[in-house]
């Protein structure tokens, strides 16, 4: 048996144990599921699993790593400058795509023109308490400059009041925004204030307005990604979204624990030192610093 089909028969095992031993709210997928039971997934984890059970792309550790790298820059002092040494970086080491700011997107958009390197920005970041309306004009504007990502953030006091409406209608303004160019909304729920309950909340509302990926954190918050939650969120929206793990990613055997979690997508500033075997630390437990670890 492959170590992957291993993983996942042991990861159902346990959660049907614990299914029996603390009530099936699991009923309906025999212990599979853990859209309420996100206590059970921690309980797995913490017992040593190194990933969830789900099916897709995001189980398997890539050799190319910059391919998953977002190289970001979100710092409020950023100049001209610092963006175009960004894209320079970008295209040198084949990174996925840049992230910045809005104000620097056309900027970014020149200098790849042409290139494999997508450009991605923000929108209502990085506290996410903007109104639904001005995010979706803030995005048209960015996609107007040349963006073709968008990580949003939440409305995470909507979520934490019990305002699901709101929060599912403030995403799908961006997604549809997106979805007029065919660019990718990234939904970022800030999972360090969030409840295990609330976070498989934000991504299942997320996967409702058609948005295409779940993410972490800013790293402008209290705290960054970890394997639990990108698990979590893994197993909460399935194999068909996308889940960008950022906030205090700073090397590389960080970022292949967060892919083999799930993660199909790595936000990071020390994006070079992951892919040249420069990067130190643990992100466990870490706070993210400015932006995604800036």
């Amino acid at each position: 048996m492959k170590h992957e089909e291993l993983v996942e028969a042991v990861t159902r095992r346990v959660l049907a144990q614990l299914a029996g031993a603390q009530g099936d709210c699991c009923a309906d997928c025999s212990g599979g599921c853990v859209a309420c039971c996100a206590d059970k997934v921690r309980c797995v984890v913490d017992a040593g699993a190194g990933r969830v059970s789900y099916q897709g792309n995001g189980a398997d550790v890539p050799s190319d790593l910059a391919r998953y790298i977002d190289h970001t820059l979100l710092k409020p002092e950023a100049t001209p400058e610092d963006i175009d040494r960004l894209c320079d970086e970008a295209l040198q080491y084949r990174f996925a795509a840049v992230c910045v700011n809005p104000v620097w997107v056309r900027r970014a958009s020149r200098k790849l023109r042409g290139s494999d390197v997508g450009v991605a920005s923000v929108v209502g970041f990085p506290l996410g308490a903007s109104d639904p309306r001005i995010k979706a004009q803030e995005t048209r504007q960015a996609l107007r400059d040349g963006a073709r990502e968008i990580d949003m953030v939440i409305n995470v006091g909507a979520l934490k009041g019990g305002h699901t409406d709101l929060v599912e209608q403030d995403i799908r303004g961006v997604s549809d925004a997106c979805r007029e160019v065919g660019a990718l909304n990234k939904v970022i729920i800030e999972a360090a204030l969030l409840s295990d309950q609330e976070k498989v909340l934000a991504c299942r509302l997320a996967q409702r307005a058609k948005a295409g990926y779940v993410k972490t954190s800013t790293g402008f918050g209290p705290g960054g990604a970890t394997v639990f939650d990108v698990a979590l969120m893994r197993e909460a929206v399935g194999a068909k979204l996308g889940v960008k793990a950022a906030g205090g990613i700073r090397s590389a055997d960080e970022a292949r624990d967060m892919i083999s979690a799930g993660a199909t997508r790595i936000g990071a500033s020390a994006g070079i030192a992951m892919v040249t075997g420069q990067g130190t630390g643990s992100s466990q437990g870490k706070q993210g610093g400015k932006g995604e670890s800036y």
